[in-house]
Formats: structure tokens, C-alpha cells, sequence
């Protein structure tokens, strides 16, 4: 078993365990739905479909298009800011990983992670700082890497590159997939903690606004109720 199934396997079990929940609601998923979503993709991950033979390019089922159907599901969902806040962070992140292969030659066994792996963190750190929402970090770490390969696939079809293009081609530990999870946990734990920091410190700045007023009455009163 691939570690991108057995990672999959954990998620799923976090699900049925109750630990996603937030994350769920936000993503409008049940845990039934998730569960199913996981059994699919994993399926999904050993089916891949020709698209042309020249140049060679597929799409995995599991690796592609259920993910990208989750995330169309989701933006579909979204409210218009959300919206136009997402479709930026989708450019932003596709345009970073361009980037990075234009300045960097990157070869299986000449980087210290996978060119795929660092690919997907890369895409999933641009998606979660581009990102104001669980839903938007998923939606651009995956649709971030999906405008990617189809920028690789213009460039072999009609810009003279030699090549292939295995869309999804690692199933369930595709970088579109990896992008999409490191996104959303990134949004979840950094995220939160961020949030529950400035939650703590606004609600101190309110209970020292809320002694401070209430001194001011004190002083003013306090002569008369001790009386």
C-alpha cells in the first residue's frame, strides 16, 4: 500500500473519529460524504484515462478529477468575494510553481523531497497565505497545481516542448491532492491558532477597557455606595 493511500486512510479514520468536523462543515461535506470521497479517491488513484496519444496525456481519476470536482463543488458554493478572493489565490499559486520550474531545473533525485512533494508544499504554503478561508486553501492548492500542469500541457501540445503529461498521474498522493491537504491544514492549525491568539488578546483589551470603565464608575460612585 502507497503512502499517499495509507495517508488517506489516516484522514478518513480522523474523519470517522469526529476530528474533521469543523473542517467539514466549512467544506459543506458530511462525514458520510467525506468517507465516501476518500473510498473514491483512493479507487479512483489506479484509473488513469488516455487524452492524446501525441503528445501522451492522461488524467488519474483519483489523482484529478475527483479532487478538482470537490473543489469546483466548493467554489460553486462560495459567495462572490470568496469567489474572486479564490480565483486570485488559484493564479497566484499556479504562477509560483511556473516560476520555481522556470528558475530551477528540478530532477528526481537531485532535490532533497521529490520534485512532486515539493511542489505540493510549495502550493499548499501559497494557497493557505493566499487564502482567507478553509474552502479558498483547498480550492487554490488544488486548482493552484491543476493550472500548472495545464500551462505544461499548452506548452507540449502547441509550444514545441518535448514531453508527457501524467495529469494526477501519482493518484492519491498527486500534488494536486498534497497541495489541497497542506493547505487546509496549514489553514487549520496555524490559521486557528492565530485566530484563538487575537481572540485572546482582543477579549483582554476588552476586559481592560471593561476594568478600566468600570474604576471610572467605581471612582465616581464609589463614595456614595460606601455610604
Amino acid at each position: 500500500m502507497s503512502f499517499g493511500i495509507l495517508l488517506l486512510v489516516a484522514v478518513g479514520i480522523l474523519v470517522y473519529l469526529g476530528f474533521a468536523q469543523r473542517v467539514l462543515d466549512r467544506m459543506y461535506l458530511t462525514d458520510k460524504q467525506a468517507l465516501l470521497f476518500i473510498g473514491l479517491l483512493i479507487a479512483g488513484s489506479y484509473i488513469d484515462i488516455p487524452i492524446t496519444n501525441n503528445p501522451p496525456i492522461t488524467i488519474n481519476v483519483g489523482g484529478a478529477i475527483l479532487p478538482i470536482v470537490l473543489a469546483i463543488y466548493i467554489l460553486a458554493k462560495a459567495d462572490y468575494r470568496e469567489v474572486i478572493r479564490a480565483l486570485i489565490s488559484i493564479v497566484v499559486t499556479g504562477g509560483v510553481i511556473y516560476a520555481l520550474t522556470q528558475i530551477y531545473q528540478f530532477e528526481e533525485g537531485h532535490t532533497l523531497l521529490d520534485p512532486s512533494y515539493l511542489f505540493g508544499v510549495v502550493a499548499g504554503i501559497t494557497a493557505y497565505l493566499t487564502s482567507r478561508s478553509r474552502r479558498s486553501a483547498f480550492i487554490s492548492g488544488t486548482l493552484g497545481f491543476l493550472l500548472y500542469d495545464l500551462i505544461h500541457v499548452w506548452q507540449i501540445t502547441f509550444g514545441g516542448v518535448t514531453g508527457r503529461a501524467d495529469i494526477g498521474g501519482a493518484g492519491a498522493l498527486d500534488t494536486i491532492i498534497l497541495a489541497g491537504l497542506i493547505a487546509i491544514v496549514l489553514t487549520e492549525i496555524v490559521g486557528e491558532s492565530r485566530e484563538r491568539l487575537e481572540t485572546e488578546v482582543t477579549g483582554n483589551n476588552k476586559e481592560s477597557r471593561k476594568d478600566s470603565d468600570n474604576m471610572e464608575i467605581g471612582d465616581l460612585n464609589g463614595g456614595e455606595d460606601d455610604e
